[in-house]
């Protein structure tokens, strides 16, 4: 299994191209763990659209902090 991890925060502009690219590479058995760090934008519900069930998105986080927000992503993947 392969875990592609992720760490947005009001990524709108680009995320849609980033998952869409990322979702045509990767097998039934891989996922994409997306850590949403305080978004207020549409991002979420632009993930939430590709209704793809090897996206693990984490909502709620406040880190505030790309780092720990990317750490956490790490934290729930599975793969390598």
């Amino acid at each position: 299994m392969i875990s592609v991890c992720m760490a947005t925060r009001n990524g709108e502009q680009y995320i849609e191209g980033q998952l869409a690219s990322i979702l045509c590479q990767l097998g039934p058995h891989d996922e994409v763990v997306i850590s949403d760090d305080s978004s207020t934008d549409n991002t979420l519900e632009i993930i939430r659209s590709f209704d793809d069930a090897r996206i693990k998105l984490l909502t709620e986080n406040r880190f505030f902090s790309p780092i720990y927000n990317f750490e956490n992503a790490l934290k729930h993947a599975r793969g390598h």
